[in-house]
């Protein structure tokens, strides 16, 4: 799945789990972080603008889904992120979930535009190559099913946004996020006058 389901939906998880911003934005970006692995496209984009060779994004093929999509990585992100929080015991164990959680929409819809071109979960890389987890019936990453949850997802964080007075907006700026959420109770207060 996207990176940004993956935020919405892990930040869900947080908004019904944790009662402080602190903890909040910390059992999101544990849903978040596997994709770190992926950032050696970036890499690759890069070395590809120097040396004006064809980019193969080799560096995401190599490390994605190896680096941080594993019991080690979800171990050491849920321990790194732990330490900033206020509920620690609970952090670390809605870590581990909205890590794991990740781990599992990539599982079922992280599939490339061919049958084929499955993304496995190496389970125990980089320390080892096995177990290798993949389902044959993956969903393609723009598939149907992958587009359908995150309108779902999307439309739920907008309903909680307006209910509790914070969206998923605030893992990246608490300001930015006031400004949504103002904007989205305007809405919502004029569509529910319009309907009385």
């Amino acid at each position: 799945m996207s990176p940004f389901t993956h935020l919405v939906g892990s930040w869900l998880v947080a908004a019904a789990t944790t009662n402080n911003p602190r903890d909040r934005k910390l059992v999101t970006l544990a849903g978040v972080l596997p994709d770190a692995d992926g950032l050696g496209a970036v890499a690759d984009v890069v070395g590809s603008w120097i040396t004006g060779k064809e980019c193969t994004f080799a560096l995401y093929q190599q490390y994605h889904h190896i680096l941080l999509h594993g019991w080690p990585g979800a171990l050491s992100v849920s321990l790194l992120l732990t330490i900033f929080a206020r509920q620690r015991g609970r952090v670390l164990l809605l870590c581990l979930l909205t890590f794991h959680l990740h781990l599992l929409c990539d599982l079922v819809g992280s599939r490339g535009p061919t049958v084929g071109d499955l993304w496995p979960i190496c389970y125990s890389e980089p320390l080892f190559r096995h177990p290798i987890w993949f389902w044959k019936h993956q969903w393609k990453l723009d598939g149907w099913q992958n587009q359908s949850i995150f309108i779902l997802l999307f439309l739920t964080s907008l309903w909680l946004a307006v209910k509790r007075g914070y969206s998923f907006v605030e893992v990246i700026s608490v300001r930015a996020d006031a400004v949504i959420v103002g904007v989205l109770r305007k809405w919502w207060n004029r569509l529910a006058r319009a309907m009385a």
